[in-house]
């Protein structure tokens, strides 16, 4: 267990950010696999910008590499575009 006050708060610091990373992850996550299943072209094209913006935010943090995120926003595009 930590003793000095500040690696205490360290942890709780920690603890906090892990939960919101996790949350951003699974968000996210949630609607790449939401935009895979869809089948119209026009709703796809309106939610790809939405995703995108939430996978920019996350390389932007450092939650995802920015090469993950490149390679997501690319597969993902040229995914809406042969619909």
């Amino acid at each position: 267990m930590a003793q000095h006050k500040s690696s205490k708060k360290r942890i709780l610091q920690d603890a906090r950010i892990r939960l919101r990373n996790r949350y951003f992850k699974k968000s996210t996550r949630s609607a790449i696999a939401k935009l895979r299943e869809m089948t119209d072209k026009k709703e796809a094209e309106t939610f790809l910008p939405k995703v995108i913006s939430m996978i920019d935010r996350l390389a932007k943090r450092r939650t995802w590499h920015k090469n993950k995120a490149s390679n997501l926003k690319s597969q993902l595009t040229i995914r809406v575009n042969s619909l």
